[in-house]
């Protein structure tokens, strides 16, 4: 049974390092550290930017997500409207009816 393990950030800034300044390939540094190249190329991609557009990436995806999810809420509610709608008032005084106790 494999167990997923946790990396700290600053071992993926250094395996990141690796490959991005040193140039060594992907799937070398992904076997000399124990790792995967799929997660490898997930760090690349994250942190092989600088921090400050990292940030300014980071700060977008968050709205665009929240736009996204505004926007399926929204779309929910035009495809699937209720089906009836529930009347507070009756439309005419004649259309009120009173219900009426049962004969003990």
């Amino acid at each position: 049974m494999s167990t997923r393990r946790q990396f700290i950030e600053e071992f993926k800034l250094e395996a990141v390092k690796q490959v991005v300044e040193r140039g060594f390939g992907v799937r070398d540094v992904a076997a000399w550290l124990g790792t995967s190249p799929h997660s490898l190329y997930a760090w690349v991609n994250k942190y092989g930017i600088p921090a400050e557009q990292r940030l300014v990436g980071d700060d977008q995806t968050a709205k665009l997500k929240r736009l996204e999810a505004e926007l399926r809420r929204g779309y929910r509610r035009a495809r699937h409207p209720k089906k009836r709608l529930p009347h507070t008032l009756p439309r005419s005084p004649v259309k009120v009816r009173f219900h009426q106790k049962a004969p003990a």
